[in-house]
C-alpha cells in the first residue's frame, strides 16, 4: 500500500536552505526525491527507530526524523539536515 508523505514547512524551509547554499544540490535534490520514494512504501520498517514514534531515515546527503500514522496511511517529515558520517 502507498502512503502520503508530506514535509513540515520547517522541514521543506530547512531542506530549500541546504539546497541552496550546498555545493552539491543535485545530490540534495536527488536525495530528497529518493526519501519521498523510499518513504512511500512501508516506511515504518524504513530507516532506524528513535524515541516514542519517531524514525530517522538516511539518504546520503541527507538524513530526515518522521512519524508514521498507520491508521491515516501518512508519512510527516519534521526535520532534516546534511548527513556528513
Amino acid at each position: 500500500m502507498t502512503y502520503t508523505v508530506v514535509w513540515e514547512p520547517t522541514a521543506e524551509k530547512a531542506l530549500a536552505e541546504l539546497w541552496n547554499v550546498g555545493p552539491h544540490r543535485a545530490d540534495v535534490a536527488a536525495a530528497a526525491d529518493t526519501i519521498d520514494q523510499t518513504l512511500r512504501r512501508d516506511p515504518s520498517t524504513k530507516g532506524e527507530a528513535r524515541a516514542e514514534a519517531t524514525r530517522i531515515l538516511i539518504c546520503r546527503p541527507l538524513a530526515v526524523y518522521f512519524t508514521v500514522r498507520e491508521d491515516d496511511r501518512l508519512v510527516t517529515v519534521f526535520a532534516v539536515w546534511r548527513w556528513s558520517s
